[in-house]
């Protein structure tokens, strides 16, 4: 299993958080990982992303030219990462704040408010959660259960811990979305 990600969207979202969560929750099931962060000039509102890689075998490179998956946050970060996409590749878009029509025929989209299901938990910053809730359903690479103990492992070592169950709920709330699709 060799799988290549790339999650973009504002710097603010969560981009950076959503991508290290994913990371160590393939830690914690023994797999190898990079994870590559990526900043643009401005703290909020800029453009974040991340690359993460997941394999079982050796790694030898952080550097994600073509993903086989693309979690997308933003309007701008689709236009700039989308023609990028391997063909058979998953799109996950968040159709809160990207409303433009997609006509991919060669990758499969998912598009997910991502937003207004935040909204309903009572946090809109859950959202990367929420994403990163239907990558992992869709995909299989980790398990929803070593995702929340990586969640509490990383949260609980800051002064975020008390945030660990509203993103447990989010994680959950964007694993059963995708369920229902």
């Amino acid at each position: 299993m060799f799988e290549e990600l790339i999650i973009a969207g504002y710097g603010g979202q969560g981009i950076m958080f959503c991508g290290t969560l994913l990371a160590h929750s393939a830690m914690e099931e023994g797999l190898n990982v990079t994870f590559f962060p990526s900043y643009g000039a401005e703290m909020r509102g800029g453009t974040a992303n991340c690359r993460v890689v997941i394999a079982t075998e050796e790694i030898g490179s952080p550097i994600v030219k073509n993903p086989s998956s693309l979690i997308i946050f933003n309007k701008d970060s689709l236009i700039r990462f989308a023609g990028q996409l391997k063909e058979k590749g998953l799109l996950i878009v968040n159709s809160s704040l990207v409303k433009e029509e997609i006509v991919e025929e060669k990758v499969e989209v998912i598009k997910v408010p991502v937003n207004q299901l935040a909204q309903k938990l009572g946090n809109n910053k859950v959202a990367n959660m929420v994403g990163l809730g239907v990558y992992i359903k869709r995909k299989g690479i980790v398990s929803l259960e070593s995702t929340i103990r990586a969640l509490q492992n990383i949260l609980l070592k800051t002064e975020k811990k008390n945030l660990i169950e509203i993103n447990k709920e989010a994680l959950k709330a964007g694993f059963q979305y995708q369920a229902t699709l």
